[in-house]
């Protein structure tokens, strides 16, 4: 019996391998249409086998194993109730990056199974702050810290959760309640090897970083939130995996049935240095960012992301993942066109396909053209009033154009670093920097090459990748 998903596949397969060109026309648009579609799409007509496959195939670790998943799906089913599904993120932080969206994409898909979605933030958790993969143990935030980063959570989220159909909750309301003795029986009846067996613990340990009571017992608190809740189900990022299996363990002291864990992979960030996404690094791409940005950071990303993003960021199947990436192997498919669709449905997700459209329009007027003086709305910078500023941190700090100094240190030892000056007569030259160049003053940068000073007449730019920074006298 043919389903809705396998209608949707062959339409999309089916323009997939007549597509002239995905980096604009109306093929993109269709693409777009079917992934738009398929984010809203009731899954709650197909069968548990195949439900648990959609959950699967996006899953690094399934715990204990894709059966038990299929089994808990099968008797919900039969019994009539919606599974409860968990996604928890402390707020030690503003902003919420595409990293954060991998699990909450699978989540998604369980709501539009007909579960409930139950997203916790960890206002009391994040007093602790998660001690996973930490070298030293983290300030605690204060209740002012909480609150401000609470403030755009949920506007942050929800692209990827209908939260008529969900419950957004805050693990104060139960954990500000746990008494003494009630905490003290929990950590009585779990042994102290299984935190310590934690490679990350022992690694702190040994270097005499310090480790504090409250980071050891972090994912015991955690657990009080699944057994409070009766989670079937739970989700988190591979880092989480420690902490998952301590919610099981805790479940099952209670005299409750384990979750089931399904931890999906960290992507890497943006600049394919293989980091994880992250803030601090520059790497990221924000859900809070305008969509001009997302979408320009995902068409900057390495090529090399290209099959791990479409297969954690979007709605593609497998199969049609792999159609794609063969296409552009074989040059049926112009390889930027893969990341144009990326970019395009990605930002649609994040900030709808009108903004999307207008966002991809904006990246092609602007790097489509042979002359960045014919663009409109550069940032700029005085190299007057900069002079003992250098790139990195006139990109980075000054006009917010990068991510990060070190960001732009590593497109220059790319050779992605430039200084391009154009005339009014339409002449234009271009002088590669350095590594070393990106910590330069601008003043002596421009000393030493002669021709590259903005005057009258001459239009002088410094570009970063695809980021470019007008400097003006």
């Amino acid at each position: 019996m043919t389903d809705i998903l396998d209608a949707s596949s062959r339409e999309l397969t089916a323009i997939l391998e007549t597509a002239p060109d995905l980096r604009e026309g109306p093929a993109l648009e269709e693409v777009l249409r079917i992934l738009a579609e398929r984010r809203t799409m009731d899954l709650s007509a197909l069968g548990p086998a195949r439900q648990a496959a959609l959950i699967q195939d996006r899953a690094a670790r399934l715990l204990p194993g894709a059966d038990r998943l299929t089994e808990l799906l099968e008797s919900a089913r039969a019994d009539g109730r919606r599974l409860i599904v968990k996604f928890g993120i402390d707020p030690t932080a503003a902003d919420v990056h595409l990293g954060h969206a991998v699990p909450m994409i699978l989540a998604g898909r369980f709501q539009r199974m007909g579960h409930r979605v139950v997203f916790i933030v960890g206002d009391i958790t994040a007093r602790i702050g998660d001690p996973s993969g930490r070298s030293a143990d983290r300030p605690p935030l204060t209740d002012e810290d909480v609150r401000r980063n609470l403030a755009a959570y949920r506007e942050q989220v929800t692209p990827f959760f209908d939260f008529d159909r969900a419950d957004f909750r805050f693990n104060s309301e139960w954990l500000a309640r746990v008494g003494l003795p009630e905490f003290i029986g929990v950590l009585a009846r779990l042994p102290l090897a299984a935190s310590l067996q934690r490679e990350d613990f022992r690694t702190r340990l040994a270097a005499g970083s310090g480790l504090t009571m409250a980071e050891l017992v972090y994912s015991v608190v955690m657990a009080l939130d699944s057994v409070e809740i009766d989670a079937d189900v739970e989700l988190g990022g591979l880092d989480q995996l420690l902490n998952l299996q301590m919610c099981r363990r805790v479940m099952e002291n209670a005299g409750r049935e384990p979750e089931v864990v399904i931890a999906t992979g960290l992507i890497e960030g943006t600049d394919g240095t293989g980091a994880k996404m992250s803030k601090s690094k520059g790497n990221y791409v924000g859900l809070s960012s305008g969509p001009q940005d997302v979408f320009g950071r995902l068409m900057s990303a390495a090529d090399r992301l290209l099959p791990d993003y479409l297969r954690a960021l979007t709605e593609l199947l497998d199969p049609e993942v792999e159609l794609l990436l063969e296409l552009a192997e074989r040059r049926r498919i112009h390889p930027m066109g893969v990341k144009t669709l990326l970019a395009s449905d990605v930002t649609g997700t994040v900030h709808g396909r009108q903004a999307a459209a207008g966002a991809r329009a904006a990246f092609r007027a602007r790097f489509s053209t042979r002359r960045f003086s014919d663009l409109a709305g550069l940032p700029a910078a005085a190299v007057s009033e900069q002079a003992a500023t250098g790139p990195a941190e006139l990109l980075a700090g000054v006009t917010g154009a990068a991510g990060s100094r070190n960001q732009v240190r590593r497109v220059a030892a790319g050779g992605g670093l430039r200084l391009v000056a154009e005339s009014a007569g339409g002449g234009q030259r271009t002088a590669v920097l350095a590594e070393a160049d990106a910590d330069l003053p601008l003043a002596e940068l421009l000393g030493a090459r002669p021709g590259f000073a903005p005057t009258e007449g001459l239009r002088v730019f410094l570009k970063c990748g695809r980021r470019l920074v007008e400097l003006v006298g």
